[in-house]
């Protein structure tokens, strides 16, 4: 029978999930141990506890021994935890350094445009820059998402790039799967191909094609004007680039792996629930009542052995049903 991990996540804070925290505390009380040790302690796949340990090998927290076996030793805590938090304290310092460049954007918003910094004005030309973004775009298109919307939120161009073989990677705020349609609109991208996670405390949108140029609201309010900025390689695309990337390492996907006794709209309920919706906001999603939606939760909550939603995800997450 497999033991408890001991799942949380006091470790996310710096880019450590549930189940790789997981192994790592089953590591702590051993000398040191194999993938597939581990994974019989675990009740998991030798191969996901490989990945999970290849993780932490990276992130300093295990070392791996001599010798022809893959075996691992983990790292005293008391340091390997504290290279972390320094690691993470310096990505958000980078983030804080960004005050500087957005006064020059704010200044640039006054002035017309310059080399970096290009002010766009108006919800047709946002729309034309976001098209032209996408279809520049050689390898990757990235962005952070959230409401209002300006625009339709269907994204036809979005669709022929994934068909053309371009990575699309997204970050939800919990609010955008509450507009109408969105939620509908991303579990047909991710179907075609899109990777998308889901982050409370989404304070930006942004687009980034490549490491070449990015496309910023200045505002949320679209009771004043919509303006835009259009940002080409400097120092704050840099940051919006390191901003973007930590709010994908803390975000939590939205897709869901297809093997697993769960069928879709189980899997997609968990992911929703994991992301913070209220029970109201889900049920509208996914076309329940409110009564069903409680009584597949309760269900679930039986399968899983979880007391509550947060430990179902944790668990869920732990045997890879989302």
């Amino acid at each position: 029978m497999g033991q408890d991990p001991g799942m949380t996540e006091q470790l996310s804070a710096v880019g450590v999930d549930a189940f790789d925290e997981g192994v790592y505390r089953a590591l702590l009380a051993r000398d040191a141990a194999s993938p597939g040790q581990l994974a019989d302690e675990l009740a998991c796949s030798a191969d996901r506890v490989g990945r999970a340990l290849h993780r932490l090998h990276d992130l300093g927290l295990v070392g791996r021994l001599s010798g022809a076996r893959r075996r691992y030793a983990a790292i005293d805590p008391e340091h390997a935890v504290d290279a972390l938090i320094r690691t993470r304290a310096a990505e958000l310092d980078r983030v804080r350094s960004t005050a500087a460049e957005l006064s020059r954007l704010f200044t640039a918003g006054r002035h017309g445009s310059g080399e970096e910094v290009e002010i766009v004005h108006g919800s047709e030309a946002l729309g034309r820059w976001f098209v032209r973004l996408q279809q520049e775009a050689r390898d990757e298109v990235r962005a952070l998402d959230r409401p209002p919307y300006a625009l339709t939120t269907a994204n036809p161009v979005e669709e022929t790039g994934l068909a053309e073989g371009l990575t699309y990677r997204a970050v939800y705020a919990p609010e955008a799967l509450e507009w109408p349609g969105v939620l509908d609109d991303i579990r047909r991208l991710v179907g075609l191909g899109e990777q998308a996670r889901v982050l409370p405390g989404l304070r930006v949108k942004v687009a980034i094609a490549d490491d070449r140029v990015a496309l910023m609201p200045l505002s949320l309010d679209l009771s004043s004007e919509v303006r835009a900025a259009v940002i080409r390689p400097s120092a704050l695309l840099d940051v919006l680039i390191d901003h973007w990337e930590l709010c994908w390492r803390l975000a939590e996907p939205l897709d869901a792996p297809a093997e697993g006794p769960l069928d879709a709209e189980d899997r997609l309920m968990l992911s929703l629930l994991v992301s913070g919706l209220k029970d109201e906001a889900i049920a509208r999603q996914l076309g329940w009542s409110v009564r069903t939606m409680r009584r597949r939760t309760s269900r679930l909550h039986q399968l899983l052995g979880a007391a509550n939603r947060f430990q179902a995800g944790v668990i869920a997450q732990r045997r890879g049903w989302i």
